[in-house]
């Protein structure tokens, strides 16, 4: 097991960081701060709390640690992506199931778009993939920064003649209005491309040549611009990422349960998820269930139902509407399984609106956390009163 000395000279600054058992890499993150970030992985009450099962596990298995420096949290998280596509560790999020990273693409076409695009649409569209990233909230926040400094085309039409919104913003180098030919473009392309490889270095050194031509050119606006490129490149403003970064990371993939009916007819449960702390409705399910009046029974049988379908991804947390009869019965079902997850139960308030959570010990949760478990409670309940309506109204009519 990895002791805590190691992290004692890990430095406060930005980079990627992997625990490995051996040579072989287990999981591999980012961080704002690396000695902040690797140092929560020595609190068992937080680890267990925030993280789930699998990084309580990863840790008892480490052996090792490693870290690289990086200039800036925007770097750190495009060589992130970079790295768990070269090493695939065990146990990060979903590192087997390329359909539920997030990725950056760049489209084959004369005026290339850069978009984010979800794993399983990958197939969808020709183009150079950068990727995986665990997060779409960061990557979106990424390709936001890289956006302002190289300004790029991803919804507009090619010399539409009416300026698109980014255009209007800086965003969009003028493709839908002709201020730009294809030529240019794609030098604005290539630089993209070097940044999400990891070239900085080469990057800057072809807009310190390119600047240098324009000044001797006398071009000075366009040295300007080149000059204010380097700048940034040097200098990532990426406050926003750095927020990202210091939220306690949520569990990678949470379920939460809901059973609905009516006098205990047509009476229906559901499974909703989140991955990566956004709604995954792709993996949502639906469960008739025969116990009528009877929510504890209902919501044990969808349980049991959803504990037998070992080819979809394991939770790291649930998550179910109620109070301790509800939690209790959940936690009968995993018993009985022989399964450990960590289980919580949203308790709702006259007016049906979340007051408190239960079930979950050790470090308080935080309000990105509480956040996402109230939206997933809410949802289940859409979800089920949704789902138990179109069976009724079904039933209704035959």
């Amino acid at each position: 097991m990895l002791k805590k000395e190691k992290i004692k000279h890990l430095p406060d600054q930005p980079g990627i960081y992997w625990f490995k058992r051996g040579r072989d890499i287990l999981y591999l993150g980012k961080a704002a701060s690396l000695r902040d970030r690797v140092r929560s992985y020595f609190s068992s009450a937080e680890l267990g709390a925030s993280r789930g099962p699998r990084l309580v596990r990863m840790m008892a298995l480490a052996t090792g640690l490693g870290f690289q420096v990086t200039d800036s949290v925007l770097e750190a998280l495009l060589l992130e992506a970079r790295l768990i596509k070269k090493y695939q560790p065990k146990y990060n999020v979903k590192a087997k199931d390329d359909k539920s990273f997030w990725y950056a693409v760049i489209t084959k076409e004369a005026w290339p778009r850069v978009l984010l695009v979800h794993g399983k649409d990958l197939t969808l569209i020709s183009s150079t993939v950068f990727g995986p990233f665990p997060n779409a909230s960061e990557l979106r926040v990424g390709l936001t920064i890289i956006r302002k400094i190289f300004p790029f085309r991803d919804y507009c039409q090619p010399n539409a003649g009416k300026p698109c919104f980014n255009y209007q913003l800086g965003l969009c180098p003028g493709v839908c209005v002709g201020e730009i030919s294809v030529a240019d473009y794609q030098k604005i392309i290539k630089q993209i491309t070097l940044l999400f490889l990891g070239r900085k270095p080469v990057l800057l050194k072809h807009l310190r040549q390119a600047m240098r031509r324009a000044a001797r050119r006398q071009e000075f606006e366009e040295a300007v611009l080149g000059r204010n490129k380097i700048s940034a490149l040097e200098h990532f403003q990426d406050v926003a990422l750095i927020k990202i970064d210091k939220l306690d990371v949520p569990p990678a993939r949470i379920e939460a349960y809901d059973v609905a009916h009516l006098a205990g007819g047509s009476a229906v449960g559901v499974m909703v998820v989140a991955e990566n702390g956004e709604l995954t409705k792709s993996e949502y399910r639906k469960f008739k269930v025969g116990h009528r009046a009877d929510d504890l029974a209902n919501l044990r049988e969808v349980l049991e139902r959803r504990l037998t379908h070992h080819e979809w991804p394991s939770p790291d947390l649930l998550v179910v509407d109620g109070g301790l009869n509800q939690l209790n019965a959940i936690k009968t079902v995993l018993t009985k399984a022989k399964i450990v997850i960590p289980i919580v139960a949203v308790v709702k308030d006259e007016r049906h609106r979340p007051k408190q959570i239960l079930g979950l010990p050790g470090t308080p949760l935080n309000v990105e956390e509480r956040r996402l478990i109230f939206l997933l409670d809410a949802e289940a309940h859409r979800f089920a009163i949704s789902y138990h309506r179109q069976r009724r109204k079904k039933l209704h009519h035959f």
